[in-house]
C-alpha cells in the first residue's frame, strides 16, 4: 500500500515540476538536464531523484498534466449554444491559454516538433477523439446553415495555429510589434473580426 505524500513531499514535487517546466520550455527536452532542473528548483540532484527517477519521468508527468488542461477549452464548446458565440469563446480561451500558460504551450510544441515520442498515444487517443466529437458538432451546425461550410477539423487546426502562435513565437511577435504594443490584446480584436467573417453563413 502506497503511503500518502506529506505536505513537504507534495510541495517539493510541485517545485520540481515548476522548475522543470521552466527548463524544458526554454531548453527543450534534449537540452534540459537533471542538474539544470535541480538548480532551478533549489534542490540537490539526489533530492530531485528521490521524487522522480529520471528526466523522462518528469517530462512525462508534465505532459500528462498539460494534455488535460489543453483539452479543457475544446471540451467546453457547447453543442446547444449559439454556434458563432461558442466558437469565438473557444478562440478566446485558447488566446488566454497563450497569455497565461506560455511555458506549457512551448513545452507541448517542443514535444510535437520532436515527433511526440512521449505523447503519441494521447494524441491518437483522447485528443483525436475529442477533435472528432467537436468536428461532428461543427458539421451539424453547418448542415443547419448556422455557420459557413468549412472542413471542421481544419477550422480547429486554424484556431490552434492562430492562438498558440502568440505563446510559441512570443519573442518574434514582440520584436516585430515593438515594446509599446500588447500583442494579445491586438490579437483578440483581430481574431474576433477574422473568425466572425469566416464563420458567417
Amino acid at each position: 500500500m502506497t503511503r500518502p505524500r506529506t505536505r513537504i513531499q507534495a510541495k517539493n514535487r510541485e517545485t520540481i515540476l515548476d522548475a522543470a517546466l521552466e527548463v524544458f520550455s526554454a531548453e527543450g527536452f534534449r537540452g534540459a538536464t537533471l542538474d539544470r532542473i535541480a538548480a532551478e528548483a533549489g534542490l540537490s540532484k539526489p533530492n530531485l531523484l528521490y521524487y522522480f527517477p529520471s528526466k523522462e519521468a518528469i517530462h512525462t508527468e508534465l505532459l500528462s498534466r498539460l494534455l488535460d488542461i489543453w483539452l479543457d477549452p475544446l471540451r467546453a464548446m457547447d453543442p446547444e449554444g449559439e454556434p458563432i458565440a461558442e466558437i469565438m469563446a473557444y478562440v478566446r480561451r485558447k488566446l488566454e491559454f497563450s497569455r497565461d500558460m506560455p511555458r506549457e504551450s512551448r513545452l507541448f510544441a517542443g514535444e510535437i516538433l520532436q515527433g511526440a515520442p512521449r505523447m503519441r498515444e494521447a494524441l491518437e487517443g483522447p485528443l483525436s477523439d475529442l477533435v472528432a466529437e467537436k468536428a461532428a458538432v461543427l458539421r451539424g451546425w453547418m448542415d443547419r446553415g448556422l455557420i459557413a461550410r468549412l472542413p471542421p477539423e481544419h477550422l480547429i487546426f486554424s484556431i490552434w495555429a492562430l492562438t498558440q502562435h502568440y505563446a510559441d513565437f512570443d519573442i518574434q511577435v514582440r520584436a516585430v510589434l515593438g515594446p509599446d504594443r500588447d500583442p494579445l490584446a491586438e490579437a483578440g480584436g483581430f481574431l474576433e473580426i477574422a473568425f466572425a467573417r469566416l464563420l458567417r453563413p
